[in-house]
């Protein structure tokens, strides 16, 4: 790793490959891509700068303007990306992070890292914040300087920094920035961390902000320990499927180390994270109920349910609709109602049915003769033995023939003599549910 000769950076490990850094035109990013474009071996690796248009605010054309100007001015490369804001009722703050963060995911180049300008003030208002929030070692480890991110990696390298030293570096060397008045508004809960309680607390406790980010690193030092444990925990309560754990296996776990688990688990599967009483509604409604019941908890487009001995997560989708029905030929792939899609693969000839099929949902009482049995079976009873969880079975596409009678239930199962056109074709069918992956903060 080579050393930058900004005095701001110095001694921080740059990135091996290209950097692209994150330039909202305030003064923290102008700083940043300042320094960085100071360094030739920055430069010389690739230096470029990505700025986010949130369209949220009258002057937001006017700040993508003086972006692109200092860029130009500095000789940087510079790209913006417009985004749409969505209102999903998890605050204006949280959904303009998120779509700015997915902008930034869908940017990012391969080995390339995203430079991100949080500061030693920025780290210490997110300990406390999320302190009372009721967070604990995870969430109080706050921001990390590097973390893999998309095709690369998220990197702060001011993390260290006060923003005083921003501040004077920025007056030192002539520079201009954007100050965005939304963050004067004190109903916002981090402005109103900055601009009435961090101020009275270094009143009192002159060194507040080098304290809280200790504590950063102090709860980031202790996750790590923990973070070996709770991996071998998963590990014993997995199963062969990722979305699914065994309750009896979490049950054998103390209730701390259970709740970890839990949380790593719907973070593997970019779920959003559990809410606070996520753990305590899973311990006491899913965990504890009954191998028949259909109990679930439900969050952010997100649910757990109980089935048998599983715990089951995944994004809430709709079941097909009732009485959905169309004709199909197998030419190209069929989209399905609510994200997915049916489709036929074939190894020798046309991917195309010898007559068109029809595919639609379950209207109960459909029976199918598989290959190797004498009789047809209940569909139902089939897909029980076949152990298809019930919320599969509500978006499973049925196919079938001009008379009705049953040729596949999605990929799962096939009929006997549909399973034999297929061989001759070297095909398949392949099903896919649309699960579309949360992107976490």
């Amino acid at each position: 790793m080579s050393r930058a000769p900004s005095p701001l950076i110095d001694g921080t490990d740059l990135p091996d490959g290209p950097v692209c850094v994150g330039l909202s035109g305030g003064l923290d990013s102008t700083v940043l891509l300042h320094a960085l474009s100071q360094s030739p071996g920055v430069r010389d690796r690739g230096l470029r700068a990505l700025h986010v248009h949130h369209g949220l605010h009258e002057q937001a054309d006017a700040w993508a303007t003086h972006c692109e100007q200092v860029c130009r001015a500095w000789g940087v490369p510079f790209t913006l990306r417009r985004v749409a804001v969505a209102r999903s009722g998890i605050g204006p703050e949280a959904a303009a992070r998120s779509a700015r963060r997915a902008a930034f995911a869908a940017d990012l180049r391969p080995g390339e890292s995203l430079a991100l300008a949080h500061h030693r003030d920025d780290q210490a208002e997110t300990v406390l914040m999320r302190a009372l929030r009721g967070a604990g070692p995870d969430g109080l480890a706050a921001m990390a300087v590097s973390t893999p991110f998309a095709a690369g990696r998220l990197w702060r390298p001011l993390l260290d920094v006060p923003r005083t030293a921003l501040l004077e570096h920025a007056r030192s060397h002539g520079l201009t920035w954007i100050d965005d008045p939304s963050n004067e508004d004190t109903v916002l809960d981090r402005n109103f961390l900055r601009r009435q309680v961090m101020p009275l607390l270094r009143q009192r406790w002159p060194h507040a902000d080098t304290a809280l980010a200790r504590v950063a690193t102090l709860a980031a030092d202790a996750v790590e320990l923990l973070d070996d444990g709770d991996a071998q925990a998963h590990a014993q309560v997995a199963t062969a499927d990722p979305q699914c754990l065994s309750r009896t296996g979490l049950l054998t776990l103390p209730a701390a180390r259970r709740a970890r688990v839990l949380r790593r688990w719907v973070a593997s599967l970019h779920l959003p994270p559990l809410p606070g009483n996520g753990v305590a509604r899973i311990e006491s409604d899913l965990l504890q109920a009954a191998p028949d019941a259909e109990a679930c908890f439900d969050w952010h487009r997100s649910r757990v349910r109980v089935w048998s001995d599983l715990l089951h997560a995944g994004t809430i989708r709709e079941a097909l609709p009732v009485g959905w029905r169309v004709e199909w030929n197998g030419a190209a792939p069929l989209p399905l109602p609510g994200g997915g899609e049916l489709a036929l693969h074939v190894t020798r000839g046309e991917a195309r049915f010898d007559a068109p099929v029809h595919v639609g949902t379950r209207r109960g009482g459909e029976r199918i003769a598989l290959a190797g049995r004498d009789h047809s079976h209940a569909l139902k009873h089939v897909l029980q033995d076949l152990g298809i969880p019930p919320w599969e079975r509500e978006r499973l596409p049925l196919v079938s023939d001009a008379e009705g009678q049953v040729l596949a239930a999605g990929d799962i199962a096939y009929a006997a003599p549909f399973d034999a056109w297929l061989r001759e074709r070297g095909g398949r069918l392949r099903w896919r549910p649309d699960e579309a992956p949360f992107d976490a903060d």
